[in-house]
């Protein structure tokens, strides 16, 4: 009862959950230029899901299996359907996640290996996964109702159906280690074992440690996707897109989002992105209209392109930006190898890289 009286009072207060307020970035999070100032490997479309196998970075491109080469990139394998995660062991084996078909192991004792369901349920949404040894398996399931493409979707319908889950490859048990989860897209461990997620909807890391989830990182200043580890200790994630006031105000009026949905593509909603700008199509907000033909590098935009350093306890040390007016937005995935940190900005189509000398000082 006392929890209903405050959710209603909250609601006409537009506080709390109802608050349409967002995070500035300072600090640690202070925004600068140094995605769109960093070297780039490589262009493909759809570049997702960096992974580190036995020297090796491997990627994918929409329903392709590539691995990096210097300026080009090796085709590895061809699916049936869109990538939606990869992990590695780190030697030989790779499990791949496919939009709605699992998960399928390629390479070591597990070859072939497939993944269908979960729970007893289809498993149609992989979003993130991670050997936590060669034996056993860390998959995130970002949703119960809609495909990984389909993540906007979800978004919209306030979507909270996510789950993580460790499969025993050698004996099929699975073991659920968190339900109700708004989106998880990425999948740590932490020096004590438990298991970090990054929860999108909810702006925030979360660890599964066997109860309600345990915030570690809260009221981030966008979506947050992968988590990688990083080599001198501490993680590195990256946020996809920005939160934003118009946006927040969608997700708290149903009707509006019902009728945006059911009249309006998807591209052009009110909601974030991985790339914008593209088209006179998309909505447009006050600060964003350009002013003597200049897009100010401040002005709310709908997508951006961020990455953070993290510390061992998951606070953010270091951030490295493609603001408004930059183009390298969409950042989902990161791996770091050989002293360098390949990120992957999906939106823009294109795999950067942050030198030793970077990742090791402050962002600039």
């Amino acid at each position: 009862m006392i929890s209903l009286v405050r959710n209603k009072l909250d609601s006409f207060l537009g506080r709390g959950a109802f608050s349409t307020s967002v995070p500035v970035m300072d600090g640690p999070l202070q925004p600068n230029h140094a995605l769109d100032r960093a070297e780039g490997l490589l262009t493909a479309n759809k570049v997702d899901n960096l992974v580190d196998l036995g020297g090796a970075l491997f990627f994918s491109s929409g329903v392709t299996l590539l691995r990096a080469l210097e300026s080009t990139a090796d085709q590895v394998a061809t699916y049936d359907a869109e990538i939606s995660c990869l992990a590695s062991d780190g030697q030989s084996a790779l499990a791949v996640g496919l939009e709605g078909q699992g998960v399928v192991l390629r390479g070591g004792a597990y070859d072939g290996k497939k993944i269908e369901t979960l729970g007893g349920a289809k498993l149609g949404c992989a979003t993130a996964a991670l050997f936590e040894s060669p034996d056993l398996l860390l998959i995130a399931v970002g949703s119960a109702r809609f495909a990984p493409s389909e993540w906007k979707r979800d978004l919209m319908a306030l979507g909270s159906t996510g789950s993580v889950w460790r499969i025993d490859l050698s004996t099929g048990t699975e073991t659920c280690l968190g339900r109700g989860l708004a989106f998880p897209y990425g999948i740590a461990k932490r020096d004590d074992g438990a298991v970090v997620v990054s929860e999108a909807w909810r702006h925030r890391l979360v660890a599964l440690t066997g109860g309600k989830p345990v915030p570690v990182l809260e009221n981030l200043p966008g979506y947050p996707a992968r988590i990688a580890p990083a080599a001198h200790g501490g993680f590195w994630t990256s946020l996809f897109a920005p939160r934003n006031q118009l946006v927040e105000f969608v997700l708290r009026e149903p009707r509006y989002r019902r009728d945006m949905i059911d009249q309006v593509d998807s591209d052009f909603w009110i909601a974030p992105a991985l790339q914008s700008g593209e088209s006179y199509r998309e909505p447009l907000q006050g600060g964003s209209v350009k002013q003597m033909g200049i897009l100010k590098p401040w002005a709310p935009a709908f997508s951006y392109g961020l990455v953070v350093r993290l510390d061992e306890d998951f606070q953010p040390v270091a951030s490295w930006h493609s603001r408004a007016d930059g183009t390298r937005h969409g950042v989902t995935a990161l791996c770091e190898a050989d002293g360098r940190l390949a990120v992957a900005a999906k939106g823009a189509g294109e795999i950067l890289l942050l030198e030793e000398i970077t990742i090791t000082g402050e962002a600039v």
